[in-house]
């Protein structure tokens, strides 16, 4: 082998000129290197290292060679990476390939050799996902366990429930959290889900078709914390289905958090007045000293449009395009994937802190279910139950005692036996306790404790909902729990194999 050499160690290319521009340098390699840095570093450096088990597994670099490479690329950080269009053309996979190349001062021929970017960006960008998902999965739990302790603290609180925005029947706060945390529940379901479907490592695809070394793709997606390799080395770098699919779950969680934020905006409006919040997390009008209002909630509303986007991003950068590796797919389309997690964690910050703090005015929320007459579906089922009226005239006849009553202006609480007599004598029915009908109907705390189904408004009920919701969240914590562990654990296992430090020992060494 001679020493002589024509093409120098830091030339990228022998095509052309590989020097970019400044233009493509500031518009797209630049934000991008930034980007990646921030974002998908982790993932690089983990793939890099099991590269490097791999190579000394197939005799391709030796155990003094591994221990070097691998010793080098264990100090890279985002501090030690600068995009450089002529060191590493801004590109970050270059970059750090030029850290280590510079670190060992003499590198093996044989690192990177059968190698390729493609499938390396693919097993960064998943890896950056999976451990996204997890982090929202946690995320949703820690909202989901707040809304379980408000919801404790008032099933048994009476307010108006409403259907088509009008006062319909009496549930408590209790009941309704009850329902929002079995929503956050299931999404988390549908996140882990998403997580085990994708949880499929790309590396070792190589380009596009494969590698012409004995890589064991397994032992790959092992040392890496994936569950199994994908099968196919074309879609391992062609396919960003996961990107498509974890956005989807993000913006289908959006909505169902921006339809709980209306709730809240509307029951904290003037005319409801059911809810209030500290004066850290309310504003006030610039003109009109009367007002307290809750921008908070309009900002987690207005911020949930943001995760449908970005998902429609994802749709729109991916469609129509081949399917192989592209950078019109792998890094535009997807160039604001962290940024929709990022979206969903201000989101829920947010939420948790409106939560924690919610105060539920009891007096108000007695009064509205008290100035309407929402017992009037109990009314026509005791017609029907206690005096054999028919169930549809039954219905006929409740809504005419309700239209006599609101003519004559009384209240729910001022229950007139003999209108209620009145009127079922006009349809010739007879009704031996009209005051007890109507007290055991119209009663706004007997609303609750008639309900006996399961999944109903009866506090009990709702305690059941709520301590199988605890079994639930414990169960998926355990998942998650299960997915971070096993990351950690394969990358351990990788710093072990390659004989690097592992995290208490760099304290020990820290000074």
């Amino acid at each position: 082998m001679t020493e002589d050499r024509t093409v120098p160690d830091q030339e990228l290319s022998g095509r052309i000129d590989p020097t970019p521009s400044e233009l493509l340098h500031e518009e797209i390699l630049e934000p991008q290197f930034r980007y990646e840095v921030s974002a998908l570093l982790p993932g690089y450096l983990a793939a890099e290292k099991a590269l490097l088990a791999e190579y000394r597994r197939m005799g391709v670099l030796d155990d003094t060679q591994t221990r070097a490479h691998a010793a080098a690329l264990h100090t890279v950080d985002a501090a030690t990476l600068a995009a450089d269009p002529a060191a590493n053309l801004s590109d970050v996979a270059f970059a750090i390939e030029r850290h280590v190349v510079n670190r060992t001062g003499t590198p093996a021929p044989r690192w990177h050799v059968d190698r390729s970017r493609n499938d390396l960006q693919a097993t960064a960008q998943l890896i950056g996902a999976k451990d996204r998902i997890t982090a929202a999965a946690g995320e949703l739990l820690s909202l989901a366990a707040a809304v379980r302790a408000l919801a404790s603290r008032t099933a048994a609180m009476p307010m108006p429930g409403f259907t088509h925005h009008q006062a319909a029947q009496v549930i408590t706060p209790g009941f309704y959290l009850a329902a929002i945390g079995e929503q956050l529940l299931h999404h988390v379901r549908r996140l882990a889900s998403t997580h085990d479907l994708l949880d499929a490592c790309p590396l070792g695809s190589g380009a596009m078709s494969g590698q012409e070394l004995p890589w064991d793709r397994d032992r790959l997606a092992r040392l890496l914390g994936f569950a199994r390799a994908q099968p196919s080395a074309l879609a391992g770098v062609a396919s960003r289905s996961w990107a498509l699919e974890a956005t989807s779950e993000l913006s289908l969680v959006g909505v169902f958090l921006s339809r709980f934020a209306t709730d809240l905006l509307a029951w904290g409006s003037s005319p409801y007045g059911f809810i209030d919040l500290p004066p850290g997390l309310s504003g006030i009008s610039s003109a009109m000293p009367q007002k307290k209002n809750f921008p908070v909630l309009e900002r987690i509303r207005g911020r949930t449009a943001h995760l449908a986007g970005y998902h429609v991003g994802q749709v729109l950068g991916q469609r129509n395009t081949p399917f192989t590796n592209l950078v019109e797919v792998s890094k535009e389309a997807g160039r604001h994937f962290a940024d929709a997690f990022a979206e969903l964690h201000s989101v829920l910050r947010l939420l948790r802190a409106v939560v924690g703090h919610l105060e539920f005015l009891p007096d108000r929320m007695r009064a509205a279910c008290e100035a309407d007459h929402l017992g009037g579906f109990a009314l026509a089922n005791a017609l029907t139950m206690a005096e054999d009226v028919p169930w549809r005239t039954a219905q006929v006849l409740a809504g005419r005692y309700v239209l006599g009553a609101l003519a004559r202006g009384l209240p729910p609480t001022a229950p007139d036996p003999g209108l209620l007599t009145s009127v079922l004598a006009d349809a010739g029915y007879t009704v031996t306790d009209p005051a007890g009908l109507l007290a055991g109907s119209l009663d706004t705390d007997s609303a609750l404790r008639r309900m006996s189904s399961s999944g109903s408004a009866h506090p009990d009920e709702v305690l059941k909902a709520l301590a199988a919701q605890d079994d639930e969240h414990a169960r998926l914590a355990r998942w998650r729990d299960d997915r971070v562990g096993a990351v950690r654990g394969a990358y351990a296992e990788l710093d072990r194999l390659l004989s690097l430090p592992g995290r208490a020992e760099e304290a020990r060494r820290a000074p």
